[in-house]
């Protein structure tokens, strides 16, 4: 009291010190405003779009023969939201899907206004897919991209657009102030370039500015809550998502997928059943702690007493159970804290184009030795080149090894990131008509010249697939001439014109997608391009996969604009990343001069040879209106085919069991008095119904439990972790009958004690009634 008198009385009596203490406070007000406007509002949310898991074929290979039949781990859409207090905003979701979809986006957006007005629109909105082959598909509008799926498929294209409704009602309910800091790194183990006779092409003085003829680098964005610390992070690094071949059945999200769980569950200190993990994988980070350490106890019984105990818990089925059961006994809801916002973590996809996880390199399955360097060919055959992933030849094994890099990495990156994100939120979008645009180049020899884009169409080399997943028939990469049979073929569905051929050359047609018609469009020809900038930080969104050098090429284009033009504002340092795959999806963009070389990419290169050239000079254009603060006209807008679409995928009309038996019943338990070791694999079979009649979405079909005490099971696995397998299996293809098959590997550190395995799922009666079952595998002890 005497101070604060002290203190009054100095004001009081001197008006110097006066002036002095309200300086003081003016200086301290400036300050903590210049401290705010280094942080932002940030929000983020994750939701399940895993989809139906059975009967659809899978989007990415384009293989009738890849029907999912099961889950290996489930999909979700991760979304990141950051908004200055009082001015604009910005917001990513990151699909575990193969790509964006224009016809989703429209849908969602259309979502978003009703919900939020004018808060978020297209201009400040993207949404990226992170090209896993594993997903359900029959989701995107344009004809080629739903023919192998036989058409539209509302369940998938549904779950989508849910899942990133209320991924981003999350992440908008979860806005609270913090900062974002970015890091970067190298990962030299994840990826290699699978058409390198097309990236030789590339100028040798230009090849030479670069270490290696892929991206390496990681770039990470640490998201922090300023009550709860780090709430997220998203990374950019470019590899595809074919890890997992053509053959797999199960829905994955592949390496980016897996390298999420690994990430979330390793910053909550969790377990994600990762079976081979151990210190020697870890590298620089933390053990993977165990997930379930906080609630189990440990064991200290003997191997008899835990039989006579499991032997008291024997197989059983129950119907008509509520459908929330099985999301209340997910392992990751189980132990959310409701206060605290849920860590998310995104692994995002880039200039992915030629980018391949299959590290081991191309091999051919007849005899072992390497693909034809040019054309990808054994004894000019395309169908027996394979890619070899690091864990070949278990494609799994590959898939989480690839995913691991790429966590390892990420986890590094965000435990050291220090550079803050300072600076405005902007934005611009446009949509623009690649079908023709005109485009000025420099021609050889000084001066320029106006070139145009073309129609879409794909080249011979398309159908010849990649090293990742080959193709049919005798294409071949590198194939810029065609044979008479194909061409015959193609004319059936469509001759292209004299102009249409001149404008794709060197192409040669097979498919001339941008021209064909009926029932409606076949390909897109109206695009959308897009920057969001926070602070240094800028997102190039591009609808396409970009090759490494396409892409090299666009980050210093916009690069080179934003601090040109920017009087500095950029001295301190700028990020840009591409995100592939974005907003919608227009296949490849390979440069010119890998264009020439017409290998896999080039031939999916739509728009012609200067397709390319078109992204650079139209995003210069957004990058100058960014910088000066100019608007940018919307353009023409793309078409919402949604009422023009057709299906041809069969309704799921009854499940019955067989005579005697009950849904949820085991067909296969486990062994009487079974024991097992930890990597052992315990396969339980259960009488099942079709997943299509319920996704559970946000549940599981498949749990893991652990007793623990007399008659307590506490939920350890489900069918979102590496460890658990959902296979499911009709005996033919019109069967009413069908069987579920949970397959889970022990992982390492798994605690001794008594486990059972437990199935839930939903069937569909004579009269379209659906019944929610569940059924429990008799108790076994794990030593």
């Amino acid at each position: 009291m005497k101070l604060l008198c002290s203190s009054c009385f100095l004001i009081r009596g001197n008006f110097g010190v006066m002036r002095l203490s309200l300086l003081l406070i003016l200086l301290l007000l400036a300050g903590k405003g210049a401290f705010s406007t280094s942080n932002y509002l940030v929000g983020l949310g994750s939701y399940d779009i895993t989809g139906p898991a059975a009967d659809v074929n899978m989007m990415g290979y384009a293989d009738t023969a890849q029907i999912a039949s099961g889950v290996h781990f489930r999909l979700r859409a991760r979304t990141f939201i950051v908004a200055e207090p009082q001015g604009n905003r910005v917001a990513f979701v990151n699909l575990d899907a193969c790509m964006a979809s224009q016809l989703v986006t429209i849908k969602v957006l259309e979502r978003l206004k009703a919900r939020y007005g004018n808060l978020y629109t297209e201009k400040n909105v993207a949404i990226s897919g992170i090209h896993t082959h594993a997903g359900p598909g029959g989701y995107l509008q344009y004809v080629v991209y739903i023919v192998t799926s036989l058409g539209f498929v509302r369940q998938s294209f549904d779950a989508l657009v849910d899942g990133i409704e209320q991924s981003f009602i999350l992440a908008h309910g979860n806005l609270r102030p913090g900062p974002i800091f970015v890091n970067k790194g190298e990962i030299l183990d994840a990826g290699v370039n699978r058409s390198p006779s097309a990236y030789l092409n590339n100028p040798s003085e230009e090849r030479s500015k670069y270490k290696y003829d892929v991206d390496k680098e990681m770039t990470l964005l640490k998201f922090v809550d300023a009550e709860w610390g780090p709430v997220g992070s998203f990374n950019w690094f470019a590899t595809h998502g074919t890890s997992m071949s053509r053959t797999n059945l199960l829905i994955s999200g592949d390496n980016k997928g897996a390298a999420a769980r690994f990430m979330e569950d390793w910053h909550d200190g969790k377990d994600s059943g990762n079976i081979y993990s151990d210190e020697s994988h870890t590298g620089s980070t933390e053990r993977i702690p165990r997930r379930i350490s906080n609630i189990i106890p440990e064991y200290n019984v003997k191997h008899r007493e835990l039989l006579d105990l499991a032997a008291s818990f024997q197989a059983s089925s129950k119907r008509e159970v509520t459908k929330f059961s099985s999301i209340s006994s997910r392992v990751r809801s189980a132990l959310r804290q409701s206060d605290k916002p849920k860590f998310v973590a995104a692994f995002c996809q880039s200039n992915c184009g030629d980018v391949s996880p299959n590290v081991l390199g191309a091999y051919c399955i007849d005899t072992g030795l390497p693909c034809d360097f040019n054309h990808s060919t054994c004894g000019g055959k395309n169908e027996l080149c394979y890619g070899r992933g690091p864990g070949y030849p278990d494609e799994f094994e590959s898939t989480r090894i690839i995913g691991e890099r790429q966590f390892k990495k990420a986890a590094d990156l965000f435990k050291t990131a220090s550079e803050q994100i300072k600076g405005k939120i902007d934005f611009r979008h446009t949509y623009l008509d690649f079908s023709k645009l005109e485009v000025t180049i420099p021609k050889e020899g000084g001066g320029s010249e106006v070139v145009k884009t073309c129609p879409a169409a794909m080249g011979f080399a398309f159908a010849a697939g990649t090293t990742d997943g080959p193709g049919a028939f005798d294409f071949k990469q590198g194939d810029d001439k065609g044979n008479p049979f194909w061409r015959l073929v193609r004319n059936l569905l469509k001759t292209p014109g004299k102009e249409q051929v001149d404008c794709q050359q060197p192409k040669p047609i097979l498919l001339d997608t941008g021209e064909m018609k009926l029932p409606y469009d076949w390909a897109p020809a109206i695009l959308p391009i897009q920057i969001l900038r926070i602070g240094q930080f800028v997102i190039l969104s591009v609808p396409s996969e970009f090759t490494t050098m396409a892409g090299r090429r666009l980050r210093d284009a916009v690069k080179t604009v934003l601090t040109s033009e920017s009087s500095g504002e950029f001295n301190g340092g700028l990020h840009v990343v591409i995100a592939g795959l974005t907003n919608t999806y227009s296949q490849y963009v390979t440069t010119y001069e890998e264009y020439q070389v017409q290998r896999y990419e080039g031939a999916s290169t739509l728009y012609g040879p200067h397709t390319h050239s078109a992204f650079i000079q139209e995003f210069k254009k957004l990058a100058t209106a960014l910088v000066h603060g100019q608007r940018v006209e919307s353009g023409p807008q793309p078409p919402d085919l949604l009422d023009k679409q057709v299906g041809f995928l069969t309704p799921v009309v009854l499940d019955t069991p067989p005579l005697g038996s009950n849904f949820g019943d085991c067909s296969t338990d486990v062994p009487r008095n079974a024991t097992f070791k930890r990597g052992d694999m315990v396969s339980v079979v259960f009488w099942s119904a079709c997943p299509r009649n319920d996704l559970m979405t946000e549940g599981t079909f498949a749990l893991v439990e652990m007793l623990l005490k007399k008659d307590s099971w506490e939920p350890v696995y489900d069918d979102d972790d590496f460890c658990l397998r959902f296979k499911w299996s009709r005996p033919a293809k019109l069967s009413t009958r069908s069987q579920a098959t949970i397959e889970w590997r022990i992982p390492p550190k798994a605690l001794p004690g008594v486990y059972r395995i437990r199935h839930f799922g939903a069937s569909k009666g004579l009269f379209g009634s659906v019944h929610h079952f569940e059924g429990a595998s008799s108790a076994f002890v794990v030593v």
